[in-house]
């Protein structure tokens, strides 16, 4: 028996040996496959499947990035992505918001700008030369057209609080697999697509690069905090917290003191709640400001900025819209060859630069 015993264990032993052994190559050659990947690489760029109801096939994305190496569960991809994603309210704001709906808008506001200008010159001023009414009208109606559509490019490139804020807690989680995601949105020869990219960044590099140029000027102490204010005070997420009234029974009414009971109720309408009362939902909003704490750990407070601007930065790259502004930033970017501008570069651009 003793023998049979040495034999279990020793199969035992070298079972766990074999797992062990499998695990750490599977790890290996998960390593390898990745480490093909530099920073600001595009690992995947996945168009919605359709204009109209924008939304983006998630399992199908999680499917590709398994192919490239990246081993990532459903609960740190699809989940948050979903949350953040996939809500009428965010999809109706991507059709409405989107590069083709702007383009197709940018007739209809020169028309309706050039029957405003005629009409209105038309009725207050005499004019016998039609075809200088007309010409008039039309350089304004093309000039307002151009600065709306200007205006409105210009908004794509700053930070969006209704998509990309909401993929910060995306890029918290994806962020620990050596990617980052951003939804971009451009119209490129008269054509526009809406797509969900997802980058290759080892996000390591730039916490350390940052922390650093915020500990070179952390001298200033509170002048440091008062310019991430100043730069951040206009993100803002305004969020719904959700409070029930109480609703007060016959029962509880009756049992409770005197000092317990409301004063402004009727018996009546005690008996009557019993049966037919429910709970009315009380809608509170809270603001919550993007700007990290100022009791925070430096490098706390760096990749707190980094995560914020990471979907920014995401969009921007991929359409080669990054600023090209770096003499006031003294940051290394040797860990970055593939962008113009380094992640923690653009970052200090946007909230450390005077």
């Amino acid at each position: 028996m003793d023998q049979v015993e040495d034999k279990t264990s020793v199969f035992s032993d070298e079972s766990d040996v074999e797992v062990d052994l499998r695990r750490s190559s599977k790890g290996q050659i998960e390593n390898r496959r990745t480490s093909r990947w530099k920073n600001g690489q595009c690992v995947l760029a996945v168009p919605t499947s359709s204009m109209l109801n924008p939304s983006f096939d998630l399992s199908v994305c999680r499917a590709l990035l398994e192919r490239e190496g990246f081993q990532i569960p459903v609960a740190e991809f699809e989940d948050p992505l979903e949350i953040a994603l996939d809500v009428p309210s965010v999809r109706r704001y991507l059709l409405f918001n989107s590069s083709l709906f702007h383009f197709i808008m940018a007739p209809i506001i020169y028309i309706v700008i050039w029957c405003a200008g005629f009409s209105t010159l038309h009725l207050y001023l005499f004019v016998t030369e039609y075809w200088l009414l007309c010409l008039s009208v039309s350089l304004v109606s093309i000039f307002l057209t151009t600065a709306i559509l200007v205006i409105l490019n210009y908004s794509n490139k700053e930070m969006n609080m209704n998509i990309d804020v909401r993929l910060i807690q995306v890029n918290e989680r994806l962020s620990r697999h050596k990617l980052l995601v951003g939804v971009a949105d451009w119209v490129q020869n008269c054509t526009g697509t809406l797509q969900l990219f997802i980058v290759y960044w080892d996000i390591a590099h730039c916490v350390k690069a940052l922390t650093e140029t915020l500990e070179e000027r952390s001298f200033a102490g509170d002048a440091a905090q008062k310019r991430l204010k100043k730069r951040m005070s206009h993100l803002i997420l305004v969020a719904e917290a959700m409070t029930f009234e109480p609703v007060v029974l016959g029962s509880s009414v009756n049992e409770g003191s005197d000092e317990e009971r409301p004063l402004l109720v009727n018996n009546e309408e005690t008996a009557g709640s019993t049966t037919t009362s429910q709970r009315e939902d009380t809608k509170l909003t809270t603001n919550y400001s993007l700007v990290p704490d100022q009791i925070l750990p430096v490098e706390t407070k760096a990749l707190q900025l980094l995560l914020t601007y990471g979907a920014v930065y995401v969009k921007l790259l991929m359409f080669e819209k990054l600023p090209n502004c770096t003499q006031h930033l003294r940051l290394r970017r040797n860990h970055c060859t593939a962008a113009s501008l380094c992640f923690c570069q653009y970052v200090g651009i946007k909230v450390l630069q005077s």
